[in-house]
């Protein structure tokens, strides 16, 4: 705004009209809470700095505050005088104002810096905060390539896009770059969802292999417990029947031949019960005296 008395800064800080350095760090202030001048190199522009908007409010110096207080009244009393005057009558009138009365600024200032310290700490566990810096470091990045490519060579890359802004070429290009950042974005946003689907797909895939591998290995432990349990009976049988041979083949029983010789054993028995009533009651009595648990 031209009638102001004061320049805010891209942080929202206020400058000392007298400071003729736009240069002022928070850490380097003199007694009387107005920052020192800071050198900036002849013909060399200072970069602005983008503002975090989500980030809490910047504290306002002992000298701000005396200026917002001030301003108002100073422009009543002289009406006709520039804006750059009443800036420069008031820096004066700050520099030469008693310590006892500047203090209430100073303690002002104080407390807001404390109460910006303690918001800025908050502020840095946020996402907000985490985004801002990734943008800031792919903007350092950017500024030193370009510093590495130099003016001259990027004064011949970007010669195409030296466009007279306001005129019909400059809007459809600037409406054409628009569309293509809405389709960036667009694609982005359908390429997160598409990962976090994936992602979530991915996750139950390794819940579902982690399930069947400790299924697969309890299968395993009854399989071997089943196989132990049917090799522990057919020594039992082969054991117990070793006395009585088949009808007609006198062939006795062994562990590797009890399969066999069980089956053709209860053919017998089924098929002909009758011719071999003796065998069956035989059988019978031996399997009761058959102790399958030991």
């Amino acid at each position: 705004m031209e009638e102001s008395a004061v320049e805010e800064s891209e942080s929202g800080q206020v400058e000392h009209p007298l400071d003729t350095s736009a240069g002022v760090s928070s850490g380097e202030k003199g007694d009387n809470g107005v920052g020192k001048r800071t050198s900036v190199p002849k013909g060399k522009k200072r970069k602005k700095t983008p503002r975090d908007q989500t980030a809490p409010k910047q504290p306002l110096t002992g000298y701000v505050r005396f200026m917002n207080d001030r301003r108002e009244k100073a422009r009543a009393d002289h009406p006709n005088i520039p804006y750059s005057e009443i800036t420069k009558m008031l820096g004066i009138e700050w520099s030469q104002l008693p310590q006892d009365e500047k203090q209430q600024y100073l303690t002002a200032a104080e407390q807001d810096k404390e109460r910006y310290n303690q918001e800025m700490n908050a502020y840095k566990q946020t996402e907000a905060y985490r985004i801002f810096t990734q943008k800031q470091a792919v903007r350092k990045l950017k500024e030193e390539q370009r510093e590495e490519i130099g003016p001259e060579k990027e004064s011949e890359i970007t010669a195409g896009f030296d466009i007279p802004i306001f005129t019909e070429e400059f809007l459809d290009h600037n409406k054409a770059r628009e569309s293509e950042l809405r389709q960036l974005r667009k694609s982005n946003t359908d390429y997160e969802q598409q990962n976090a689907v994936l992602q979530k797909h991915l996750e139950n895939m390794r819940a579902a292999v982690e399930k069947l591998t400790v299924e697969t290995q309890q299968q395993k432990n009854n399989n071997a417990a089943l196989q132990q349990h049917l090799q522990q009976l057919r020594m039992t049988l082969a054991t117990g029947l070793a006395n009585t041979p088949l009808p007609g083949t006198n062939e006795l029983p062994s562990v590797d031949t009890i399969d066999e010789y069980m089956e053709r054993l209860h053919s017998l028995i089924i098929d002909n019960n009758q011719l071999n009533p003796g065998l069956t009651n035989n059988v019978r009595d031996i399997i009761s005296r058959i102790d399958f648990q030991g």
